[in-house]
């Protein structure tokens, strides 16, 4: 067993983003994504389940063609799917991708 403390965990910028993955498994990977006030995630195609929760700020999700607004506390799970991400306050995020078999 690990305790992660999520509000205190340094994050790498996106061009940095393999050292936000703070535990990975042959099944499954969980990083950590922060993005500043009007940043922006670049779209991702995702061959995996993902599960986005927020741990500080608010965030626009778009899955697909799907729009979604979810902010502190706040999760999202999505099948394979189309990802982009955008933020006008800013927004700390713990992503967990699963792989689907």
């Amino acid at each position: 067993m690990r305790v992660f403390n999520l509000k205190k965990m340094k994050v790498y910028p996106y061009e940095e983003r393999d050292k936000n993955v703070f535990y990975k498994a042959e099944e499954f990977k969980v990083r950590i994504i922060e993005l500043p006030p009007d940043g922006k995630m670049p779209v991702c195609e995702m061959d995996s389940y993902v599960i986005f929760n927020i741990i500080k700020g608010s965030a626009e999700i778009m899955v697909n063609d799907e729009k979604a607004y979810i902010k502190e506390g706040e999760s999202i799970i999505t099948k394979p799917a189309t990802i982009s991400m955008k933020t006008e306050e800013g927004v700390k995020i713990m992503g967990i991708q699963i792989m689907k078999k």
